[in-house]
Parts: structure tokens; sequence; C-alpha cells
């Protein structure tokens, strides 16, 4: 928009990212602004030299070139442009974000500007612009179909590890109780005492056995829920709608969450 003193409209939209390396002047790679002891901008901060420019004109940080012969020269020490200190307000820097961002003017007041273009509510948003939930944006269908079998195998197979460790335990437990009453008949020789011993070793193997086999249907029924609300999950997912932090946790720990 070079000297244009006359026009009928103007458009504004968000410069790519790609727009704003291009315009920039470097990457700002420290939150400081002035340094307290010089009282200069900070090397890399907010109101770099080298990046925006000069504070003083025709002068470069260092102060290895003063005046206006050295116009254009940039300083081989300090890396900062001999020119007019006013360039400061026309140049810009950029800032390599670690993880997206959004601004309050874009998804806070009423009506969300956010909010409407994503046909979200401004509560679901707030969610997702700080790092509470997951925005589902697409969904591989085949992969659904696909994440549903695996929790269908992964339940059968659970299931069945889950009655062999316990029938294992059981089958211990019976070898066991075998094992110390034979111990037993050696050990005692009074018919009456012994008879009276190897009942009571009878009932407390048994009474373990029942303890075992309630752990056993308790621990099922657990793995049943488990693998059911899995499958809830997945069917219930759909675009624009939210995942929990420990959801998408869940759908990762069983390996299901690559269709999403």
């Amino acid at each position: 928009m070079n000297n244009i003193v006359d026009f009928t409209g103007l458009q504004i939209r968000l410069a790519s990212p790609d727009e704003i390396k291009k315009w920039s002047h470097g990457q700002i790679t420290k939150p400081e602004t002035i340094n307290y002891r010089t009282q200069k901008p900070e090397k890399d901060g907010l109101f770099c030299e080298r990046i925006f420019g000069p504070t003083k004109d025709w002068e470069c940080y260092c102060g290895k070139y003063k005046r206006v012969r050295f116009k254009g020269i940039v300083c081989d020490k300090c890396g900062v442009e001999v020119t007019l200190s006013r360039v400061r307000r026309e140049r810009m820097g950029h800032i390599d974000l670690a993880a997206p961002v959004s601004h309050v003017w874009f998804f806070k007041g009423a009506p969300s500007k956010l909010s409407l273009l994503l046909d979200i509510s401004p509560k679901a948003l707030t969610s997702v612009i700080y790092f509470s939930k997951y925005l589902v944006m697409r969904i591989n269908e085949e992969g659904r179909e696909a994440a549903k079998q695996n929790i269908l195998e992964q339940r059968e197979a659970k299931l069945v590890e889950v009655r062999a460790s316990f029938d294992k335990q059981i089958e211990e437990l019976k070898d066991k109780g075998l094992v110390e009453l034979k111990d037993l008949k050696k050990k005692i020789k009074v018919k009456d005492e012994f008879e009276m011993k190897a009942e009571n070793l009878k009932v407390d193997t048994k009474q373990k056995i029942a303890q075992l086999r309630e752990q056993m249907v308790l621990e099922l029924a657990v793995t049943e829920e488990i693998y059911n609300k899995l499958e809830s999950l997945v069917d219930r997912v759909r675009v624009n709608s939210l995942l929990a932090d420990a959801e998408y946790g869940k759908l990762q720990e069983y390996n299901i969450a690559d269709w999403v």
C-alpha cells in the first residue's frame, strides 16, 4: 500500500507464517526488553537493535560505527545497520511459537469471532485454546471401524488372560492343599486328629478358592466396563467434538488413536 491517497475499499486479512517471515527483520528469542545495567535494548529481545534498527541516528549498538558517512553499513561486531532510528517504527520481527496461540481479541468478547467462525461454543473454544481439551478436526471412518474391531480383539484377549491367570492360581492352591494334606498325614498318626485338621485344611482351601473366584468375577466385570467405555468413546466422537486429555490418553494407551 505504498503512496495510496484515495481508495474505495480496504481488505483486512490474516498474514500467513511465510508472509510474516518475509516482512520480519529477525527472530526474537528472548522476552527481555531493556538491559537494566546498560539501559540499552537487550540483544535478541523485544527491542533488539539488530532486528528493529538503531536507537540513535547513524550509530550501531556497540559504537564501532558513528556518523552519517557509514550509512547502510551493517556492523560486523553487533550486527546493527547504521541508519536513522525512525526505522524502528517500520520494522518488525517475529517469534517462532513452540505451540499454537490465539489472541484474546479473536476468541474473547461477545460475540466471539472465532466461536462464530468455527461454529463452536465459546466455553469449548476456551478449553481448546488453554490446552485442557482436544478439538477433533477430522475423522477417518475406516480407521474408526478398525479401532472398534481392535477393541473387540483386545477385550477378548484380556478376558482370556484374566481367566487363565485366576485358573492358574486356583490350580496352584489345589496342588498346595494336596501337598499339605500329604504332609499332615505323615506327621499325625492319630486318626481323629488327622481327620479334624484335614477337614480344616480343605475348608481353608475352599474359602481361598472362593475368594479367588469372586476376584475373578470382579476383574472380568471391570475389564468389560473399561472396553465398553472405550467403544462408547470411539462411537461418540464427531468432527468439532471435544476430547478431554484423559480420553485422548486412553485412546493412545490402547493404540486406537490414529483414526482421529
